[in-house]
């Protein structure tokens, strides 16, 4: 059993920045994928980031590439979204995932374990 526990949400103004952390439960951490998706208002869960188990691969969707950033610190059993350049079309409910399996984070059905999820308000 995995527990995802998310923090960092809030309101902030267009062009802000808020830095999400997700941490995780489990001795086994390290070989997790990790990653983060999103859901607005009357939309589908949608992927935003994710990373492997070492950390070394990231992947991002187009939305936010290049105003992202994930990150893990896996001596703390977190993994971290830095949200920079914020548009209001970034307000979602953002969640954390976890892959336990090996391959890549990248879509719903890839993930095992699901945080409850923290809102993120960007306005304009």
């Amino acid at each position: 059993q995995v527990q995802l526990v998310e923090s960092g949400g809030g309101l902030v103004q267009a062009g802000g920045s808020l830095r999400l952390s997700c941490a995780a439960s489990g001795r086994t951490f390290s070989t997790y994928a990790m990653g983060w998706f999103r859901q607005a208002p009357g939309k589908e869960r949608e992927f935003v980031a994710s990373l492997s188990a070492s950390g070394g691969i990231t992947y991002y969707a187009d939305s936010v590439k290049g105003r992202f950033t994930i990150s893990r610190d896996s001596a703390l059993n977190t993994v971290y979204l830095q949200m920079n350049s914020l548009k209001p079309e970034d307000t979602a409910v953002y969640y954390c995932a976890a892959r336990i399996y090996s391959g890549r984070l990248y879509s719903t059905q890839s993930v095992n374990y699901w945080g409850q999820g923290t809102q993120v308000t960007v306005s304009s």
